[in-house]
C-alpha cells in the first residue's frame, strides 16, 4: 500500500520506509502462503497459532523465551487472528508491484529483517534494488521488528526521516 501511495500520490509522500516488505513472492514464499492458508482454514486454531509464531518471529527471539512465555505468545496469537486474515494472506500470494518500484521518486529506506523466515532478505534486497536510490539497512529480527528489536528499528526510521526532513 505504501508503494502504491508513493507512486500514485507523490505530492503527498515525502519519504518512504519499507520494513520486511517484498515486491513479489518467490516460489518458496508461495509455498509458505499456501501452508498459512491451510492453517488458517483448519479446525485447529492452536496449530495455526503455533505455525504463525514459528514463521513470524525470529528464531533467536523465540529461543530466548521460557516455555511459559512462548505458550503465552502462542495463546495471544491464537486469540488475535482477525476476521479476513485468510483474505489478506491470499493477497500476499498475488502481489506484484515490481513495475511500480522504478516510479518511486521519494527517498526510500528498505529495512531488511535479517532472520525473517516469512519475507526473507532476498525479497528485501529485490525491493531495494528496484527502487532508484533506495537505502538498504538490516536489523537482526524476524518479521516483527516492532516486537523483537523495537529500539533498533525506531532508530533506523528516526535517523532516516530526520535526515530527509533536513534535506527538504
Amino acid at each position: 500500500m505504501a508503494v502504491r501511495a508513493a507512486v500514485r500520490h507523490p505530492e503527498r509522500v515525502t519519504a518512504l520506509v519499507l520494513t520486511a516488505a517484498f515486491a513479489r513472492p518467490s516460489a518458496r514464499m508461495g509455498v509458505l502462503v499456501d501452508d498459512w492458508l491451510r492453517h488458517l482454514r483448519s479446525d485447529d486454531p492452536e496449530a495455526a497459532a503455533r505455525w504463525m509464531v514459528l514463521q513470524a518471529a525470529g528464531a533467536p527471539f523465540l529461543d530466548r523465551m521460557t516455555g511459559a512465555e512462548l505458550a503465552a505468545v502462542i495463546d495471544g496469537t491464537r486469540t488475535s487472528v482477525p476476521p479476513g486474515a485468510a483474505d489478506q494472506v491470499e493477497l500476499v500470494g498475488r502481489v506484484d508491484i515490481r513495475a511500480d518500484l522504478e516510479r518511486i521518486t521519494v527517498p526510500t529506506l528498505v529495512i531488511s529483517t535479517a532472520v525473517d523466515a516469512m519475507v526473507t532478505p532476498y525479497h528485501h534486497r529485490q525491493l531495494a534494488d528496484g527502487i532508484p536510490g533506495a537505502r538498504y539497512a538490516e536489523i537482526p529480527s524476524g518479521h516483527l521488528p516492532f516486537v523483537e528489536a523495537p529500539d533498533a528499528w525506531l532508530e533506523l526510521i528516526g535517523a532516516f526521516l530526520d535526515e530527509n526532513a533536513t534535506a527538504r
